[in-house]
């Protein structure tokens, strides 16, 4: 019982007591607070006993609600199954076939879909972010072939090639906003380095004329001319950049659009669109100096929110972040990342830093050196959403939403009801091999993973902190 229910019961004995000591209470009173003067005074000191006190705020007291006596998740089983398609997987949800799509989609005719239906439901996730990884092997291939991405100048000038707002506004629909460097605009380090990485924003807004002028140089110091055609010629053959180019989503146009800007500025463009499954063997495990690809368009997850993000710089640009062929062939500036582990990245990774003044002075030196070498080319935050029945509870990630979360095995139910299954749909399922060690770092791996392991710890959702768990 509630504390303040003590307190009305209490007050009511005490005004019986009170009453049944001093006054007769009339049982026909209009007003049962209202009693009667005594009928007799022959004994002052005898009184009857009340028959009842009518109460009209005396309620009865609820019943105790049952505690459920289930062990482990509140559902029997999940089911996951592969749908690549957002309004799709919107048609399926609605129709009874599935009851999640676990993906943080940034569409915003399927946002408006969702919106609108009553049977329907959703949760926004802020973790989600894409960008153009290039190739640098070279500054040829194998067989021959120039890798124009092999210069750190020319990727540098592709920041000045693409249009980010025409990207959020026209593909995104507004569901994003602008990204340049390898921290979130939603998490604690864009705040706290706001000065210096407006400076960078600034630097590389969209500049086609000053990104041709600098591509024509670069182009010519590696031994290229324009041909008669206005295409890039090297030993007498086109210059032909492979993009990989994943379908599943909005990856799609931001691979076409990408690509057509290149051909604006002379270059001939091979576009091999491709499954997640059969683009990671190409991008991420190939020789990179075999040239199966000059750039493909990529996605991540944050899976949490990101309290630090100073290992970024190591982990995205580096041969630190992975075993990977591809993080293997990334040359940086000694500044940045060398043997002597004494770049800037380097000391971001390993925390080698003594106060938050010389944190700021390692993220000043490692911002723009990433800029510079733009191994990879940030391209927007997504602020997305993930669609679900509207009698489905599920606990989510404000960054990873609940794919990332660690929370949701926990959490996820059918409302009012305890055991059952719960059909989920995600873009992809055994898309890398699950070794603990160096195995798949897919978000669509991990999800089923997290329904059926354990650690130490839980992540808060809202805050980043770690909780025991």
């Amino acid at each position: 019982m509630h504390k303040t229910g003590f307190t009305v019961l209490g007050l009511l004995i005490i005004i019986s007591m009170l009453l049944g000591a001093c006054q007769t209470v009339s049982t026909s009173s209009t007003n049962p607070t209202q009693p009667s003067l005594p009928t007799s005074t022959s004994n002052p000191t005898q009184v009857s006993k009340p028959t009842s006190i009518p109460n009209p705020t005396q309620t009865t007291l609820p019943t105790s609600t049952p505690v459920s006596t289930r062990k482990g998740a509140w559902v029997d089983s999940l089911v996951f199954t592969e749908q690549d398609d957002a309004s799709a997987a919107v048609k399926q949800i609605q129709a009874g076939d599935i009851d999640i799509y676990a993906y943080t989609v940034a569409d915003q005719a399927v946002y408006s879909q969702v919106k609108a239906d009553p049977k329907l439901s959703y949760t926004n996730a802020v973790g989600a972010f894409n960008e153009i990884t290039f190739n640098p092997s070279g500054p040829t291939f194998k067989d021959g072939r120039l890798n124009p991405f092999s210069d750190p100048k020319m990727r540098e000038a592709m920041n000045w090639l693409v249009d980010r707002n025409y990207i959020v506004q026209e593909i995104f629909g507004g569901l994003a906003v602008p990204k340049f460097v390898p921290t979130s605009q939603f998490f604690a380090d864009y705040a706290r380095y706001i000065d210096v990485i407006r400076v960078l924003e600034v630097k590389y807004a969209y500049n086609p004329a000053q990104a041709k002028t600098v591509v024509t140089t670069e182009m010519n110091a590696m031994g290229a001319k324009i041909g008669a055609n206005g295409k890039w010629q090297f030993n007498g053959a086109p210059v032909v950049l492979i993009a990989i180019i994943r379908t599943e989503d909005a990856r799609k146009q931001i691979g076409d659009y990408f690509s057509n800007q290149l051909e604006t500025i002379g270059f001939t463009v091979d576009r091999q669109y491709k499954t997640r499954s059969e683009a990671s063997p190409i991008w991420n495990q190939s020789d990179p100096a075999k040239g199966k690809m000059h750039f493909y368009t990529g996605g991540w997850i944050s899976t949490v929110i990101s309290r630090d993000d100073s290992s970024n710089f190591g982990f995205y640009y580096t041969p630190l972040g992975s075993t990977s062929p591809l993080w293997q062939a990334f040359v940086n500036a000694p500044e940045f990342h060398n043997t002597d582990n004494t770049g800037c990245a380097d000391r971001l990774w390993i925390n080698n830093f003594t106060t938050m003044d010389e944190r700021k002075t390692l993220w000043e030196q490692c911002l723009p050196l990433a800029m510079q070498d733009s191994i990879r080319m940030w391209l927007m935050d997504q602020i997305s959403f993930t669609p679900q029945r509207a009698d489905l509870s599920v606990g989510y990630d404000l960054a990873g939403g609940v794919a990332g979360s660690q929370i949701y095995p926990y959490t996820i139910r059918i409302i009012s009801q305890e055991g059952g299954t719960v059909k989920i749909a995600q873009p992809g399922i055994l898309v890398d091999p699950w070794n603990p060690i160096a195995g798949s770092i897919w978000v669509y791996d991990h999800m089923p993973q997290a329904a059926t392991s354990d650690g130490g710890t839980m992540v808060d959702p809202y805050t980043g902190l770690s909780w025991p768990l």
